[in-house]
């Protein structure tokens, strides 16, 4: 008889038709991805010595063992053993192993669907692939694992992988069926309990983690999600005690670890990793802000030229001396990192020239370029059209009083080229940059700390050649007797020389810093990391990896969890680095909460938001059914593009496993999962009646298209530009610290004779911009392993055919993309896609032809994920 790993086949005879299956494993050993951890391959030698290995055991897909207790599970074969674990010591630079291994396999069990793996080891390894050759009927098969296996002992369940085979709930083989439905089960958890590393549990907790109650009232910070006043998207759950002060607060990790739970499959890969510590990492000494703070203090803490603001780049920022740069060095934890802080008085803080400055150092002063960068640099989605004149506020008049614009048509009208303003209106000629009604609320408590700051209103022209240009900025502060008098606001107008022209720099620098803050949490944190994060952990709680559809969004979640974790422990945490670097401070995340009332997941697709924003209005005569109205739009005309492509893939690939609305409908797995996302990864907006019903085939494929939209494309676009543009403080400063000097004040007469120093020391100071450049240079770099739309991790990650060429087509479709924006870049009738800032407008080039896939500052790529 066939021996079966099951005791009651043990010892028996095998069968005649039992035959070899041949096969490879691809895996990654411990010492190999923690660096220099010999001990690891040490114990595991040991272990292998005392019979301690790792087994496989082959799953039949088509023979189910009809046994009371196994409920017809499909049948397990005989297990199979890595051998030459033990023969060599595997170097600390390698990357993957391979193994051959060799099943014995009953041909009446017919093809395998599922594998079982159990590490005997002392210590986990990756498993990243099974390939068998030569299966019996079917030929090659293949296991794309991706996997972290800990011991076993770790685990109350064994650890099945699956074939890269695609099924519906329903149409899933038989004896897979219980096999599919565990394994969510074990991914959901019990909801109880402190989470370790070996877990693989994906689970929803408040974002109730960033404050530190405990350290004093000035570090708390509410918790945001699960009330009307703070909602919030959910994160995934730690399980960590509550603080001692606020049982409704999560305790926190010392602030220099990075080890914060995520489901270990979530962490970064090895390269990613590497890539992290070597160009994030130098620089985590900067969560010690308060001792960073009393070493600058022995310095000047400006900038007092912008000659010193060019030494950041061209010989760095000089700190003391040998024993504060052996301070900071001490501060560090991780040894690799120390080597990179010198203590032979080398300057530190030496940055890349950021492109906004490359070609020419004043060209970012230029209104035009002033105007380009809300069209293509790195904040591309706020600007609208003008529908009304005077702009009006929508804020609560009982409230907060007359909040509508004080812009007149005097203040414009000379620079309208003979329009009026109603005429500019009728032709669609006027757009409005507005951050009034966002931050009026939070201005008068920011102000009484020592920023100094406006809510802003800018109103532009469309010029002929579809370039824009300001016509009016409005300042606006609360009522010095109370909010509810309204506001008292200031409006400036375009003015190029003396002091006039300098009061007009300063108006623009303070609509850069509403700009750059909303950008940095709203556009950029709220509206791609934090509301893509319950998308992940509903996907892998609901959606088996059989499932199509989590295989078509799988690679849109790739280190996800795993950034967004970081974020919450260095970074958007009470006294974390966003805190001091951009001007909402300690309201930072409440402000983001506030707004995330105004999400609607609907309209976060590039055309709906066009449409919402009047930028375009539906034609069936123009590309993808929509006219611009400005056509010199890259963001725009680039991401039509790419959104258009994405859609007609996911239609494409859905269509191949759904052949009507009924079988949405009836597909459980997708209910479930669509029922969780809106109930508890976004359970505070449960109830609003924009939600999709996922009842079509059309509501799958537009939901799915937002997903990646928003994971992969408008990421890239609000991300990427950080360092090439803002970069260089000054052109995107993100604090201002004094209110504009009015006449008869000292700083109003210093315009006149050192107009540069009055602007320097309105906008970020030396530290927070050292702190804050040296934060997007890490979030603006790609990483040398990264994964890009239209490419995929794996050629075996589905063993459907028609999948596959769906996504040929799709690759080849980014390609013919990526030449488009190459010769419109090259075409100087697009004046918007270059500037006089020179920087070709290539955050959504998709990066697909890249092969050599070059990490850094490229500028350009479309990363298929949130992942940075």
């Amino acid at each position: 008889m066939f021996q079966n790993i099951m005791d009651g086949f043990k010892g028996k005879p095998k069968k005649e038709n039992v035959r070899t299956i041949k096969g490879s494993v691809v895996l990654m050993k411990k010492n190999v991805l923690d660096f220099n951890d010999f001990t690891a391959s040490l114990l595991d030698r040991i272990a292998e010595a005392l019979g301690k290995r790792v087994s496989f055991e082959l799953i039949s897909a088509v023979e189910g063992d009809p046994g009371p207790e196994n409920k017809n599970l499909g049948k397990v074969g005989t297990a199979t053993y890595l051998e030459g674990w033990n023969r060599t010591l595997t170097p600390p630079d390698a990357r993957e192993s391979m193994f051959n291994v060799a099943f014995e396999w009953d041909e009446g069990m017919g093809i395998p669907g599922a594998l079982i793996v159990k590490n005997l080891h002392c210590h986990q390894f990756f498993l990243k692939s099974l390939t068998l050759e030569d299966v019996p009927g079917k030929g090659q098969v293949h296991f794309d694992c991706n996997s972290w296996v800990y011991p076993a002992k770790y685990y109350k369940y064994n650890r099945v992988f699956f074939t890269n085979e695609s099924y519906l709930p329903h149409n899933t083989p038989e004896p897979l069926r219980k096999y599919r439905e565990e394994e969510l089960v074990n991914l959901r958890g019990n909801g109880q309990g402190k989470l370790k590393e070996w877990d693989r549990v994906y689970d929803y907790a408040f974002y109730n983690d960033l404050g530190l109650p405990d350290k004093g009232p000035e570090y708390g910070r509410p918790v945001l999600g699960g009330s009307k006043e703070y909602p919030y998207p959910r994160r995934g759950r730690t399980g960590r005690k509550p603080t001692k002060k606020d049982p409704k607060s999560e305790s926190r990790l010392p602030l220099v670890s990075l080890d914060i739970y995520v489901p270990k499959d979530e962490r970064f890969g090895v390269v990613k990793m590497s890539d992290f510590l070597a160009y994030a990492l130098k620089s985590i000494f900067q969560v010690s802000f308060t001792e960073l703070k009393a070493i600058f203090d022995k310095t000047p803490n400006e900038f007092d030229t912008f000659e010193d603001v060019m030494k950041m780049y061209e010989g760095g920022i000089n700190l003391p001396d040998g024993s504060v740069l052996r301070k900071i060095r001490d501060m560090i934890p991780f040894e690799m990192i120390r080597e990179l802080i010198r203590t032979d008085n080398e300057r530190l803080f030496k940055f890349p020239m950021p492109q906004v400055i490359q070609t020419d150092r004043s060209a970012w002063r230029t209104d035009e370029e002033f105007a380009r960068e809300m069209l293509a640099g790195v904040n591309p989605v706020i600007i609208s059209l003008l529908q009304e004149f005077p702009p009006k506020s929508k804020l609560d008049p009982n409230i907060y009083g007359n909040q509508n614009s004080s812009i007149t048509e005097e203040h414009i009208l000379k620079n309208l080229h003979g329009l009026t303003v109603d005429e500019a209106l009728k032709k669609n000629k006027l757009f409005i940059l507005d951050h009034h009604d966002t931050l009026m609320p939070y201005v008068e408590r920011i102000n009484k700390t020592s920023t100094k700051m406006y809510a802003t209103r800018t109103i532009l022209l469309l010029r002929e050649d579809w370039t824009l240009t300001p016509l009016a900025i409005e300042l606006s502060r609360p009522h010095p007797d109370g909010e509810q008098h309204g506001a008292v606001s200031e409006v400036y107008t375009p003015a190029h020389e003396g002091v006039e022209g300098s009061i007009w720099q300063l108006a623009k620098a303070y609509v850069a810093v509403n700009d750059s803050g909303y950008h940095q949490l709203i556009s950029h944190w709220l509206n791609t990391h934090a509301v893509i994060e319950p998308f992940v952990i509903a996907t892998n709680r609901q959606l088996s990896v059989l499932h199509p559809i989590h295989k078509l969004l799988n690679p849109h979640y790739r280190d996800t969890m795993n950034i967004n974790a970081l974020a919450r422990q260095i970074l958007i945490n009470a006294g974390g680095i966003l805190e001091h670097t951009v001007f909402p401070g300690k309201y930072a995340m409440e402000m983001s909460s506030v707004l995330y009332k105004n999400w609607v997941l609907t309209e976060q697709g590039l055309p709906a938001d066009l449409k919402k924003r009047g930028i375009a209005v539906e034609d069936s005569n123009c590309p993808h059914n929509l006219q611009l109205l400005i056509e010199d739009y890259p963001y725009a005309v680039d991401g039509l593009e790419i959104w258009s492509a994405i859609e007609t893939w996911v239609k494409e690939y859905c269509c191949i496993y759904y052949s009507s609305d009924a079988s949405v409908k009836d597909d459980t797995e997708l209910q479930s999962w669509w029922t969780e996302v809106r109930d508890v990864g976004h359970g505070d907006k449960k109830d609003e009646p924009w939600w999709p019903n996922m009842s079509t085939l059309s509501d799958l494929t537009n939901t799915c298209t937002i997903i990646i939209w928003v994971a992969s494309a408008l990421h890239a676009a609000v991300n990427f530009g950080q360092y090439p543009y803002a970069g260089y403080l000054p052109n995107r400063p993100t604090i201002s610290r004094q209110f504009m000097p009015q006449p008869g004040k000292p700083n109003y007469d210093q315009l006149r004779s050192n107009p540069d120093l009055v602007y320097l020391k309105t906008i970020t100071a030396q530290l927070q911009t050292l702190l804050g450049v040296s934060l997007i240079e890490i979030l603006s770099r790609h990483s040398t392993d990264e994964v890009y739309l239209g490419q995929r991790a794996t050629p075996e990650w589905t063993s459907d055919v028609a999948a596959k060429k769906a996504f040929e087509r799709f690759g080849k479709k980014l390609l013919e993309i990526e030449k488009q924006i190459e010769q419109m870049n090259n075409d100087e009738q697009w004046k918007n896609r270059v500037g006089p800032v020179k920087i070709p407008y290539t955050l959504l080039f998709p990066n697909t032809s890249d092969v050599s896939h070059e990490g850094g500052l490229t500028g350009k790529g479309i990363p298929n994920s949130v992942s940075i």
